[in-house]
């Protein structure tokens, strides 16, 4: 008897033990993750948010899925990787651009950019009144009245697939004072040259 008494307290120990078990690991809660790689300082996008499973850990504050409307536009305060975990410590403010700067994009065909361009990356844009015919910028000129534009801006975006016409379209974040110039440039009229690797 003692014997079945206590195989009986063991069959109990070992029910209870697994109870145990599945309750701490059906206790998980959906978060927020990032599917794809966001730069620092860029607005994350709903495509950039994915809902994941994760265990629930008072010591780890994640985001949970339920507020991915209000990290939209949010920007990213360090480099993150897909797959992340999203905190609020990750997450910046919402006013972007900053204060003072657009955003713009380019088409620009091969030739008219480096490869290898990723976001991150700064450059000088140069912006001609004219462009050849083919789209392809015209001859810089001698005189400072009639030569191209230049001023400085930051890679948020290359999008290789581009317009669907052979180009490449590339989002920038320029100073609001020269976002007119960007606009107003002919196709085949604007030339990028980076100053500086992503990320730096």
């Amino acid at each position: 008897m003692p014997f079945v008494a206590l195989g009986g307290l063991l069959v109990i120990v070992c029910v209870l033990g697994y109870a145990y078990g599945a309750a701490q690991l059906g206790d998980r809660v959906a978060v927020l993750a990032v599917t794809r790689p966001v730069a620092a300082g860029q607005a994350i996008t709903a495509a950039d948010l994915k809902q994941v499973s994760a265990a629930r850990d008072p010591e780890v504050r994640l985001v949970p899925a339920a507020q991915a409307a209000e990290v939209v536009g949010r920007t990213a305060v360090v480099p993150l990787v897909a797959g992340t975990l999203l905190t609020p410590e990750l997450l910046g403010d919402a006013a972007f651009p900053p204060n003072g700067q657009v955003t713009a994009s380019v088409a620009v065909k091969p030739g008219q950019y480096p490869q290898g361009l990723a976001a991150g990356a700064r450059v000088a844009v140069y912006v001609s009144a004219t462009a050849r015919d083919g789209g392809q910028p015209a001859p810089a000129a001698t005189s400072a009245q009639t030569g191209p534009a230049q001023f400085s801006a930051v890679v948020l975006g290359v999008d290789l697939a581009g317009d669907g016409q052979g180009s490449t379209v590339i989002t920038l974040l320029l100073k609001a004072a020269d976002g007119p110039q960007l606009a107003a440039a002919p196709s085949g009229g604007v030339v990028l040259m980076q100053t500086a690797p992503g990320g730096s």
